[in-house]
């Protein structure tokens, strides 16, 4: 079998040496060809899978690699798809990239084979921040649009999201009708370039001048700012599109005490300062943070490459900087919003708020707190984007979303997360509670889980790369539908969600309901005790386990990975939240949960160290 692989690899690999592609191109496979077998199966054993949201994969040579080529087919696709659908009009498109490896190659292109079939294009002058393309679709009337970036992934990967002319990556049913317009793209020579290079137009600093103002409408406590406008800022653009807006965005607000991370603020693909440039992570976070302790920084804040995902670290009360993770993130943002609509009496029970069906249920609380309703999607901005989509024309007002992973939108102006407004309002947040309450975010963040309830959230993810990783991964939830764990860290599951097949099963009295929900490969287990557990794959080869655990203390054997747990506010006093560098409120324990169906479905909870 592996030799018929080889063989057909082979024939494919052939084809890009016989075929319209260019010189260094040919030179690179044939090097593999005669070299290295093993990546050249990785390079051409299938092709790069245009997916819901676009593409993402390594960059190289190949049918399973994102180059021009399979960026082009795509956008190829993308344009066939448009024509259809827009047939007799003008249509418009955005393009933009990050500070990715070969973003600005890639975008061009882009933006070439869309002017090639007709299209007026907006291409921005350098890298911009992802959501400040979805606020030019939705300005400029856009029909459609395009981002090169793979975010917070290694610098090895790029990708390709396609938008919608609402600003919002594509959803069904134009995401499925996208793909297949794609896959009739089978040869190079089917893609238009070199035509009506007239048609492409630059947006530069006037098109951010609009972005910029429509951000500081989220304004909610100027006065605060004026107070503390000397409140000592870190910021970090993590080598990217964030570098020159965020900062410009933090003086709009009124603050004028903001220092970047000089190493990070130089615009380099390579992320030659950090692993991974994820502001979820620490160690990424360490050379902001390491600055913050040096100038005494009352807050940090990060953005990923594209600008779209925020990272906050706070001083607690030791000086010692605590890095939260996106649901505090989401729920200190969330009810500072909330908090303020109220007090400038804007809630007048019309407005809502969304979080995906992995996020924190304290936002669900904090909703329920201030009569806000609070709906629930998929992971994924775009399906919060097509919430705010279904609200137009009727009388109910969107005032933010989000999601676990550290991604935030506040007014719907733009429809996917926005880093640059999230951390110009939680710089304002910091300011607010100084001025009206005399204390630190960290410090108000503690209250709101003695008023709301006490959660401690975390995420395992397993990553398994290439062609065995991705069939690996498939097997494991194929396994877990076939054999669901009985119990978890000793409590009974009592129900099991499956948002593929859109069932909800009852364990106890064996009832089976229907989900109202978009279909997505995710199980979600809840056991008896409340502990909620949820397993979906990622596209880029991660297995992802966004856990919560609620109601009682874990033993103190158990040695973990960090999932969520909610106390009950009645019955913990504010007296009783300490602080520490390791977690919050001194929940450092870990719960491991570990990767393989037999150590989920045992029945002693030790198994689970």
């Amino acid at each position: 079998m592996e030799n018929g692989l080889e063989q057909q690899v082979l024939a494919k690999a052939q084809k890009w040496l016989d075929g319209n592609y260019d010189a260094e191109t040919k030179k690179q496979v044939k090097y593999l060809m005669d070299n290295d077998m093993k990546e050249l199966v990785e390079s051409f054993y299938k092709d790069l899978e245009f997916g819901t949201g676009g593409l993402r994969g390594v960059m190289g040579v190949g049918t399973n690699r994102m180059n021009i080529y399979t960026v082009g087919a795509a956008t190829q696709g993308l344009s066939n798809y448009l024509k259809r659908n827009f047939a007799g009009e003008e249509i418009r498109v955005v393009v933009g990239h990050d500070s990715r490896n070969n973003s600005r190659m890639f975008a061009e292109r882009v933006a070439d084979i869309f002017a090639s079939n007709g299209f007026t294009v907006f291409l921005f002058d350098a890298l911009r921040p992802t959501p400040e393309l979805s606020f030019a679709i939705r300005e400029l009337k856009c029909q459609s649009g395009v981002v090169v970036t793979a975010s917070h992934n290694p610098k090895e990967y790029n990708g390709y999201k396609a938008y919608w002319s609402d600003g919002s990556q594509v959803t069904a049913p134009h995401d499925k009708n996208i793909i297949d317009e794609v896959e009739k793209i089978t040869e190079v020579d089917q893609v238009l370039t070199g035509r009506n290079p007239q048609n492409i137009h630059a947006l530069g600093k006037d098109f951010d001048e609009l972005y910029l103002n429509k951000i500081y409408e989220l304004s909610l406590s100027s006065e605060s700012v004026k107070r503390f406008h000397d409140m000592k800022i870190v910021y970090s653009p993590m080598h990217g599109a964030g570098v020159r807006l965020v900062p410009e965005s933090l003086k709009r607000f009124g603050f004028t005490n903001v220092q970047m991370v000089p190493e990070q603020a130089v615009i380099d693909g390579n992320f030659p300062t950090v692993e991974s440039p994820n502001p979820e992570e620490r160690k990424t976070m360490s050379m902001a943070i390491d600055l913050a302790k040096k100038v005494k920084a009352d807050l940090v804040l990060a953005t990923d490459p594209d600008s779209d995902r925020i990272g906050v670290a706070l001083p607690d009360e030791n000086g010692e900087y605590v890095l939260l993770n996106g649901n505090q993130t989401l729920v200190l943002l969330m009810t500072y919003q909330l908090t303020r609509w109220a007090e400038l009496g804007r809630l007048n029970g019309h407005q809502y708020v969304i979080k995906t069906i992995v996020t924190t249920e304290m936002v669900d609380a904090v909703a329920d707190y201030f009569k806000v309703k609070c709906y629930e999607c998929l992971t994924g901005f775009k399906y919060i984007a097509k919430i705010i989509r279904g609200h137009e024309g009727t009388d109910m007002q969107y005032i933010g979303g989000g999601e676990e992973s550290f991604g935030y939108l506040a007014g719907d102006y733009v429809r996917d997360k926005d880093g640059v407004s999230a951390c110009s309002l939680a710089a304002e947040a910091a300011a607010w509670v100084r001025d009206t309450m005399g204390i630190s975010l960290y410090e108000w963040l503690k209250q709101l889980y003695v008023k709301y309830g006490f959660y401690q959230e975390g995420l395992v993810s397993v990553v398994r790369t290439g062609k065995e990783g991705a069939e690996l991964i498939q097997r494991m939830m194929v396994d877990y539908r076939a054999n669901p764990p009985k119990e978890i860290l000793g409590s009974l599951v009592v129900k099991i969600n499956d948002i593929q097949t859109l069932e909800s099963f009852d364990v106890r009295t064996g009832k089976k309901t229907h989900l109202e929900q978009d279909k997505s490969n995710v199980l979600q287990w809840y056991t008896e005790d409340g502990t909620r557990v949820c397993v979906r794959p990622s596209a880029n080869g991660m297995w992802r386990w966004p856990s919560s655990v609620r109601s009682q203390w874990i033993s103190s054997d158990m040695t973990v990975t960090p999932c969520r747990r909610q106390i009950s506010p009645r019955r913990v006093s504010s007296s009783a939240v300490q602080a520490r560098p390791a977690g919050l409120w001194g929940l450092h324990r870990k719960i491991s949960l570990a990767c393989g169906s037999a150590a989920l479905r045992s029945r002693s909870s030790k198994s689970m160290r």
